[in-house]
């Protein structure tokens, strides 16, 4: 399996936001929520309508981290940004706040819960989907994080050492290879190669 990328056409984004909010709310917040806010997918997956209703911040500890030892467990916290937060509220109106924030749409087969949130495969066949559908490759659910991480880098390197720290990352190789940094130097490194003698 290939390493997914970061989306990193801005123009690109902007499309898929507005077909997204054309198709499917739910699908169109998912998608922004995960590129404005660097969150994993399994966090994502796991927010309630309670914890963003009406919040400037949104408080959680990060599902990779909740079955280990409490003082281990990190405690994390985030801005909603303000170009989604309108679009959030509006989405979080008529949920409960013990609603998942995005809800499946189907009975679970083992159980028989419904309103359950949908499952990573969903998520991936989602974003997965729609990227092809922009003539993007190498694009999943781990994506939109990645895709967060770019354009903060992008807009400002001095952002490196917070999204180290966001990421869990000891070094700063590990970040710019993870956010698809260092694969654009090396294709642009390789653009410039040339065995051309020229007159």
């Amino acid at each position: 399996m290939n390493e997914v990328q970061p989306i990193r056409e801005m123009d690109i984004i902007i499309q898929i936001k507005d077909y997204l909010r054309i198709t499917s709310f739910r699908n169109y917040i998912f998608f922004c929520m995960g590129i404005h806010s660097g969150l994993r997918v399994s966090d994502l997956l796991q927010l309630k309508a309670g914890a963003v209703r009406d919040q400037v911040h949104i408080n959680y500890v990060a599902e990779k981290t909740k079955n280990r030892k409490k003082k281990k467990r990190k405690r994390k916290k985030f801005i909603i940004h303000p170009e989604i937060y309108r679009d959030l509220m509006l989405y979080v109106d008529e949920m409960e706040d013990e609603d998942y924030l995005f809800p499946s749409r189907q009975r679970k087969k083992t159980t028989g819960a419904i309103k359950q949130p949908i499952h990573r495969i969903t998520a991936y066949k989602m974003i997965s989907g729609v990227a092809a559908r922009f003539g993007l490759t190498d694009i999943g659910v781990h994506s939109l994080r990645k895709t967060w991480g770019y354009h903060l880098y992008k807009d400002n390197p001095m952002n490196l050492a917070l999204l180290m720290d966001m990421f869990g990352h000891e070094d700063i190789t590990t970040t710019l290879r993870y956010i698809g940094i260092t694969q654009d130097s090396m294709d642009e490194a390789i653009r410039r190669l040339s065995y051309t003698q020229y007159g």
